[in-house]
């Protein structure tokens, strides 16, 4: 049957915020930025692996009607629509001091977790981000 998941999706109330964002903070990049006329195609994935792609969309029509489309908005902007993005990093502190300083606002700083070392943070969407790093 299946044998990849090629695109996950996040909902994100501006696209260009969300460019700067992704891209111009997290560092990642852009794979397809497309205007297909009813809805702007824009995907970014960590460098190097094309992959595994991350839809940055705009609730709206056609997918949604613009009532509907006011209410996911709404439910992105209090960070209840549950769109989570989990990262795997080779030194989450150091990752996390880069972050930082690069103005990204955290909810949770590294901690030791049974796992490894995690911490957490939320997009300008409100979006919920995890990154961390895994245990030998």
């Amino acid at each position: 049957m299946f044998n990849a998941i090629t695109h996950s999706q996040i909902y994100v109330l501006d696209q260009d915020e969300a460019l700067d964002f992704y891209v111009g903070k997290l560092g990642l990049e852009v794979n397809a930025d497309v205007d297909l006329g009813f809805m702007r195609w824009l995907t970014v994935s960590v460098p190097g692996h094309p992959e595994r792609q991350i839809l940055l969309e705009k609730p709206g029509p056609p997918a949604l009607s613009e009532e509907i489309a006011q209410q996911v908005r709404e439910l992105v902007t209090k960070g209840a629509m549950g769109g989570h993005l989990i990262f795997s990093t080779e030194d989450c502190r150091k990752t996390y001091e880069t972050l930082r300083d690069l103005g990204v606002e955290f909810t949770e700083e590294p901690t030791e977790r049974p796992y490894g070392i995690d911490c957490g943070l939320r997009d300008p969407f409100g979006n919920s981000i995890r990154f961390t790093q895994p245990k030998a």
